[in-house]
Protein backbone atom coordinates (compact mmCIF):
# COMPACT_ATOMS: atom_id res chain seq x y z
CA UNK A 1 0.00 0.00 0.00
CA UNK A 2 1.20 3.25 -0.62
CA UNK A 3 0.29 6.60 -0.09
CA UNK A 4 0.65 8.37 -3.90
CA UNK A 5 3.56 10.60 -1.90
CA UNK A 6 6.32 10.66 -4.57
CA UNK A 7 9.88 10.34 -2.44
CA UNK A 8 12.64 10.70 -4.95
CA UNK A 9 13.23 10.64 -8.73
CA UNK A 10 15.66 7.99 -9.72
CA UNK A 11 16.89 7.14 -13.30
CA UNK A 12 16.56 3.93 -15.36
CA UNK A 13 19.61 2.36 -15.77
CA UNK A 14 18.42 -0.81 -17.85
CA UNK A 15 15.02 -2.50 -19.25
CA UNK A 16 15.40 -5.86 -20.68
CA UNK A 17 12.50 -7.41 -22.45
CA UNK A 18 11.85 -10.99 -22.98
CA UNK A 19 9.42 -13.46 -23.43
CA UNK A 20 6.54 -13.54 -20.51
CA UNK A 21 8.13 -10.45 -19.53
CA UNK A 22 11.41 -7.90 -18.29
CA UNK A 23 13.50 -6.83 -16.26
CA UNK A 24 13.94 -3.16 -15.18
CA UNK A 25 17.05 -1.64 -13.72
CA UNK A 26 17.03 1.66 -11.85
CA UNK A 27 19.84 3.91 -10.30
CA UNK A 28 19.02 4.85 -6.74
CA UNK A 29 22.25 6.54 -6.01
CA UNK A 30 22.07 9.13 -2.99
CA UNK A 31 18.75 7.82 -1.82
CA UNK A 32 18.81 4.78 0.25
CA UNK A 33 20.72 2.36 2.39
CA UNK A 34 18.61 0.15 3.85
CA UNK A 35 16.66 -1.62 0.81
CA UNK A 36 16.03 -5.15 0.67
CA UNK A 37 15.01 -8.06 -1.11
CA UNK A 38 11.65 -8.69 -1.90
CA UNK A 39 10.30 -5.15 -0.42
CA UNK A 40 7.87 -3.43 -2.88
CA UNK A 41 8.63 0.05 -3.94
CA UNK A 42 5.97 1.93 -6.54
CA UNK A 43 7.62 2.84 -9.92
CA UNK A 44 5.74 5.23 -12.07
CA UNK A 45 2.62 4.10 -9.64
CA UNK A 46 3.02 0.33 -10.47
CA UNK A 47 4.32 -1.53 -7.26
CA UNK A 48 7.20 -4.03 -8.46
CA UNK A 49 9.23 -6.47 -6.10
CA UNK A 50 12.94 -5.48 -5.74
CA UNK A 51 14.76 -9.00 -6.56
CA UNK A 52 18.19 -8.05 -6.35
CA UNK A 53 20.48 -5.40 -5.19
CA UNK A 54 23.86 -4.27 -6.81
CA UNK A 55 25.37 -1.26 -5.09
CA UNK A 56 22.94 1.25 -5.67
CA UNK A 57 21.68 -0.08 -8.51
CA UNK A 58 18.29 -1.97 -8.18
CA UNK A 59 16.31 -4.65 -10.38
CA UNK A 60 13.03 -5.58 -10.49
CA UNK A 61 10.96 -8.36 -12.42
CA UNK A 62 8.12 -6.94 -14.50
CA UNK A 63 5.25 -9.30 -15.51
CA UNK A 64 4.01 -9.88 -19.06
CA UNK A 65 0.84 -8.65 -17.62
CA UNK A 66 2.76 -5.39 -15.83
CA UNK A 67 4.23 -4.57 -19.52
CA UNK A 68 0.93 -4.68 -20.87
CA UNK A 69 -1.13 -2.66 -17.99
CA UNK A 70 1.01 0.19 -18.07
CA UNK A 71 4.06 2.30 -19.45
CA UNK A 72 7.02 0.92 -18.02
CA UNK A 73 7.49 -0.99 -20.77
CA UNK A 74 8.27 2.21 -23.07
CA UNK A 75 11.18 3.22 -20.58
CA UNK A 76 14.21 4.15 -21.85
CA UNK A 77 18.04 4.46 -20.63
CA UNK A 78 18.31 7.76 -18.48
CA UNK A 79 14.37 8.11 -18.39
CA UNK A 80 13.35 9.17 -14.64
CA UNK A 81 10.27 7.35 -13.06
CA UNK A 82 8.42 8.48 -9.58
CA UNK A 83 9.43 6.18 -6.70
CA UNK A 84 7.72 5.91 -3.43
CA UNK A 85 8.47 2.97 -1.06
CA UNK A 86 5.81 0.92 0.85
CA UNK A 87 3.56 2.56 3.64
CA UNK A 88 4.54 1.83 7.00
CA UNK A 89 1.99 1.53 10.38
CA UNK A 90 2.12 5.04 11.45
CA UNK A 91 3.15 6.81 8.86
CA UNK A 92 0.95 10.23 7.74
CA UNK A 93 -0.72 9.35 5.10
CA UNK A 94 -0.23 13.07 3.04
CA UNK A 95 -2.17 11.39 -0.14
CA UNK A 96 -4.61 8.94 -0.65
CA UNK A 97 -4.50 4.86 -0.36
CA UNK A 98 -3.03 3.50 -3.90
CA UNK A 99 -2.28 0.20 -4.11
CA UNK A 100 0.11 0.30 -7.03
CA UNK A 101 -2.60 -1.93 -8.99
CA UNK A 102 -2.31 -0.09 -11.76
CA UNK A 103 -5.87 0.12 -13.75
CA UNK A 104 -5.01 1.68 -16.99
CA UNK A 105 -3.29 3.73 -19.62
CA UNK A 106 -4.08 7.54 -19.87
CA UNK A 107 -2.55 10.16 -22.52
CA UNK A 108 -2.04 14.15 -21.64
CA UNK A 109 -3.97 15.96 -23.71
CA UNK A 110 -3.24 19.68 -22.76
CA UNK A 111 -1.04 21.70 -20.84
CA UNK A 112 -2.09 25.41 -19.51
CA UNK A 113 0.36 27.24 -17.64
CA UNK A 114 -0.19 29.94 -14.82
CA UNK A 115 1.52 32.05 -12.89
CA UNK A 116 1.08 29.39 -9.97
CA UNK A 117 0.04 26.35 -11.08
CA UNK A 118 -0.48 23.88 -14.84
CA UNK A 119 -3.40 22.25 -15.37
CA UNK A 120 -3.26 18.73 -17.11
CA UNK A 121 -5.92 17.39 -18.95
CA UNK A 122 -5.84 13.35 -19.48
CA UNK A 123 -8.08 11.32 -21.39
CA UNK A 124 -8.65 7.34 -20.31
CA UNK A 125 -10.66 5.30 -21.46
CA UNK A 126 -14.64 5.68 -20.58
CA UNK A 127 -14.84 2.94 -18.53
CA UNK A 128 -11.87 4.29 -15.89
CA UNK A 129 -13.82 7.79 -16.15
CA UNK A 130 -16.99 6.20 -15.13
CA UNK A 131 -14.95 5.84 -11.64
CA UNK A 132 -14.24 9.46 -11.25
CA UNK A 133 -15.59 12.28 -9.85
CA UNK A 134 -14.70 16.23 -9.72
CA UNK A 135 -12.44 16.76 -6.31
CA UNK A 136 -11.81 12.96 -6.14
CA UNK A 137 -8.61 11.78 -5.98
CA UNK A 138 -6.51 10.00 -8.20
CA UNK A 139 -2.98 7.89 -8.89
CA UNK A 140 -0.99 9.55 -11.96
CA UNK A 141 2.34 7.45 -12.51
CA UNK A 142 1.97 7.04 -8.76
CA UNK A 143 1.38 10.72 -7.94
CA UNK A 144 -1.98 11.52 -5.57
CA UNK A 145 -3.81 14.33 -7.32
CA UNK A 146 -6.92 15.68 -7.49
CA UNK A 147 -9.57 15.65 -9.59
CA UNK A 148 -10.08 19.35 -10.81
CA UNK A 149 -12.82 19.04 -14.29
CA UNK A 150 -14.33 15.78 -15.95
CA UNK A 151 -15.93 14.58 -19.01
CA UNK A 152 -16.91 11.19 -20.22
CA UNK A 153 -12.97 10.53 -21.56
CA UNK A 154 -10.92 13.04 -19.80
CA UNK A 155 -10.01 14.80 -16.50
CA UNK A 156 -7.86 17.50 -15.37
CA UNK A 157 -5.92 17.80 -12.45
CA UNK A 158 -3.87 20.89 -11.02
CA UNK A 159 -0.35 20.73 -10.35
CA UNK A 160 1.63 23.06 -7.95
CA UNK A 161 4.70 23.93 -8.79
CA UNK A 162 6.09 21.61 -5.69
CA UNK A 163 4.82 18.93 -7.97
CA UNK A 164 6.06 19.70 -10.97
CA UNK A 165 9.57 20.12 -9.31
CA UNK A 166 9.56 16.98 -7.26
CA UNK A 167 7.91 14.28 -10.01
CA UNK A 168 7.95 13.59 -13.34
CA UNK A 169 4.77 15.70 -14.53
CA UNK A 170 7.19 18.49 -15.14
CA UNK A 171 8.49 16.82 -17.92
CA UNK A 172 5.10 15.45 -19.67
CA UNK A 173 4.31 16.63 -22.80
CA UNK A 174 1.14 16.39 -24.75
CA UNK A 175 0.73 13.18 -26.35
CA UNK A 176 2.49 11.45 -23.53
CA UNK A 177 1.52 8.24 -21.81
CA UNK A 178 0.91 8.05 -18.24
CA UNK A 179 -0.14 5.36 -15.72
CA UNK A 180 -3.47 5.78 -14.02
CA UNK A 181 -4.91 4.02 -10.88
CA UNK A 182 -8.70 5.01 -9.81
CA UNK A 183 -9.19 5.46 -6.23
CA UNK A 184 -10.26 2.22 -4.42
CA UNK A 185 -13.29 3.74 -3.29
CA UNK A 186 -14.79 4.70 -6.98
CA UNK A 187 -13.49 0.84 -7.83
CA UNK A 188 -15.72 -0.63 -4.81
CA UNK A 189 -18.86 2.04 -4.99
CA UNK A 190 -18.93 1.26 -9.25
CA UNK A 191 -18.63 -2.58 -8.06
CA UNK A 192 -21.64 -2.04 -5.81
CA UNK A 193 -23.70 -0.15 -7.89
CA UNK A 194 -23.99 -2.56 -10.39
CA UNK A 195 -24.68 -5.63 -8.08
CA UNK A 196 -27.40 -3.68 -6.75
CA UNK A 197 -28.73 -3.08 -10.29
CA UNK A 198 -28.61 -6.75 -11.46
CA UNK A 199 -30.51 -7.62 -8.02
CA UNK A 200 -33.77 -5.25 -9.16
CA UNK A 201 -33.75 -6.53 -12.61
CA UNK A 202 -34.95 -9.80 -11.06
CA UNK A 203 -32.68 -11.76 -13.44
CA UNK A 204 -28.89 -12.59 -12.94
CA UNK A 205 -26.58 -13.15 -15.78
CA UNK A 206 -25.75 -16.53 -13.92
CA UNK A 207 -29.40 -17.57 -14.76
CA UNK A 208 -29.31 -16.29 -18.31
CA UNK A 209 -25.94 -18.18 -19.14
CA UNK A 210 -28.16 -21.34 -17.96
CA UNK A 211 -30.57 -21.00 -20.48
CA UNK A 212 -28.33 -20.42 -23.45
CA UNK A 213 -29.26 -16.59 -23.58
CA UNK A 214 -25.67 -15.49 -23.23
Amino acid sequence: MFTGIIEHVVSVKKLSLKAGGGELFLDFSGFYDDLTLGESIAINGTCLTIREISGQVIGFDVSGETLKKTTLGKLRYGENVNIERALRVGDRLGGHFVTGHVDGIGTVKGRKQSANQCTMSISVEKRLAGMLIEKGSVAIDGISLTIVDLTDVTFSVALIPYTLAATTLAFKKIGDQVNIEIDMMGKWIKKLLANTQEEKSGITKEQLIEQGFL
